[in-house]
């Protein structure tokens, strides 16, 4: 079993960041990711359909034979996991908003949460929230239109710049020193976050996290590929057009269509 795939599902590309981390740590594993992107965003769509949906991509890894299936979506985490894992026969990652690190390490006592309506409004992420917000204020926002303008292709557009001004003005408001990225999407959009927010200002995203617990998960497992070969990537979409998901790809990959 362990020459068998990770599976990796998102609502869409955005995904694909939490790929680019556990491939980095574990180069040799061969992997499946798959980006419902004709369902993107999941974060306004209520939790009866965001784990419809779940099920569906997690039924097309398991066919695929995957021995270890990260969800790399904090929403179908937040609304999903718990029924996927009494469901599934096979480990399951999910991933929620990095909240514990910026409420431990935060000096203003104030930490701002840039997520999908989907994870905001879960009971998984206020437990987490509740949890580590004693004597700290959280500063959630609804990141609203970034998803479809990511998917899109509008990654570094005018329009993008003008929503996260908009966004980030309640937090800096607050005073935050941490900014949490609560979504998948979120990360590449970094490069324009560092110049919209005050230095001092962190950003944290649960990339690297997850990349350690899925080595972890398959080491308890006996399932890390000890073969130092070339390994399998495939990448799919259920969009004609590939070519955003190409363009966030490096090295580039080859991205087929599926009719899904």
């Amino acid at each position: 079993m362990s020459k068998q795939p990770i599976g990796i599902f998102d609502s869409g590309v955005g995904g694909t960041s939490i790929w680019k981390e556990i491939h980095a740590l574990l180069p040799y594993e061969n992997s499946i990711y798959l980006a419902d992107s004709i369902n993107a965003p999941y974060g306004p769509k209520g939790k009866d359909k965001i784990l419809e949906l779940s099920i569906k991509n997690t039924e097309f890894l398991v066919k695929k034979n995957c021995k270890l299936i990260v969800i790399a979506c904090n929403t179908a985490t937040t609304n999903a996991i718990s029924i996927l894992r009494e469901k599934y026969n096979v480990p399951i990652i999910g991933i929620e908003p990095a909240i514990k690190p910026a409420a431990l390490n935060t000096k203003t006592k104030a930490i701002g949460i840039l997520a999908t309506k989907g994870t905001l409004s879960s009971s998984l992420f206020h437990n987490t929230s509740n949890l580590y917000s004693n004597g700290v204020t959280i500063v959630e926002q609804i990141g609203e239109g970034i998803v479809q303008l990511i998917e899109s292709g509008k990654l570094t557009s005018v329009e993008m710049e003008a929503l996260l001004k908009s966004y980030l003005e309640p937090m800096l408001g607050a005073n935050i020193d941490y900014l949490v990225l609560g979504c998948t999407h979120y990360p590449y959009l970094i490069p324009m976050l560092i110049k919209l927010l005050p230095k001092h200002v962190k950003i944290i995203d649960s990339g690297l996290a997850v990349a350690k617990q899925t080595q972890s998960i398959l080491d308890q497992h006996n399932l890390l590929n000890t073969e130092l070969i070339k390994p399998k990537n495939e990448f799919y979409i259920n969009l004609e057009n590939t070519k955003v998901m190409q363009s966030l790809l490096s090295p580039p990959f080859k991205v087929d269509y599926l009719d899904f």
